[in-house]
């Protein structure tokens, strides 16, 4: 089999029915499966996939133990040579999932690819970045992102100084949607389940280069994501103290705290990906 492809849904049933009403419309011309991880929604996320899409694997999780472990269940049972882990805010049309698949047939030695992200409206999201340092999930919440030497930080963290139009190796990909190779998780191992929510894509990333795997941003998929960062809006007092902010501190502190006095792997040299 090509890909299984892995959805974990908690609470978004409508998100979900639109996700997978894209998928079967694509017609790929690769073997998949699709497994989705429900993470104790208690709704009727379970009917409407039986009904709709009865050839899709629904795995039920007695409760929420957060977002890595929902993946992790979809990965064990998992038979694709590719795992692509998405999130049901995610939309492909077109032939975005094969670009990605034949990217990473011609190119061994990448453990893991993510593709452009863009708004609905065509905009690009920043989803490929540098590794942080401790005070990065400060600045990005608090006034101090408004001073002019961290605006400056943040720019190289989210690499917006970079026009995102070609495939490169980056440090880390946001892990809303994320092709991996099957053999590098197998080397690797599943997600840390110490993350409920946050830093695991980040914590995974980092394995990936510290075993040899490459980590490739690939311009040449163009993917729509419907995910809005609405903690980031918010007046920062208020986004400080709502339930994601305060995981998000969780695993910030979780992720330094595992990797305290460890050096940063080191990226080989090597040649750009060609688009």
């Amino acid at each position: 089999m090509d890909v299984s492809i892995i959805i974990v849904n908690y609470r978004s049933m409508g998100l979900l029915k639109q996700c997978l009403k894209n998928i079967s419309r694509l017609q790929l011309p690769l073997s998949f499966e699709i497994i989705v991880v429900d993470n104790a929604s208690h709704d009727q996320s379970a009917n409407m996939v039986a009904t709709l899409f009865p050839t899709v694997h629904y795995v039920q999780l007695p409760d929420n133990r957060g977002y890595s472990v929902g993946v992790n269940s979809g990965l064990r049972v998992a038979q694709g040579r590719y795992r692509l882990i998405l999130n049901p805010d995610i939309a492909i049309f077109g032939h975005e999932l094969e670009r990605m698949v034949e990217f990473m047939d011609s190119s061994p030695e990448i453990g893991v690819v993510g593709p452009k992200l863009i708004n609905p409206d065509g905009s690009l999201q920043y989803t490929c970045y540098n590794f942080p340092s401790f005070f990065m999930p400060l600045y990005r919440r608090t006034f101090l992102g408004q001073l002019p030497w961290v605006k400056r930080r943040l720019a190289d963290y989210l690499m917006t100084w970079w026009d995102h139009s070609r495939n490169r190796d980056v440090d880390w990909l946001l892990g809303g949607c994320l092709l991996i190779r099957a053999t590098a998780l197998q080397q690797i191992g599943l997600l840390d389940e110490r993350f409920f929510m946050y830093f695991e894509d980040v914590d995974f990333c980092r394995q990936c280069w510290q075993r040899g795997w490459r980590v490739t941003y690939f311009a040449d998929s163009e993917i729509v994501h419907y995910h809005q960062r609405s903690s980031a809006e918010q007046w920062w007092p208020t986004a400080m103290f709502s339930l994601t902010s305060r995981e998000h501190i969780k695993s910030w502190l979780k992720y330094f705290a595992k990797y305290i006095g460890a050096p940063l792997p080191v990226r080989p040299t090597i040649a750009e990906p060609h688009s």
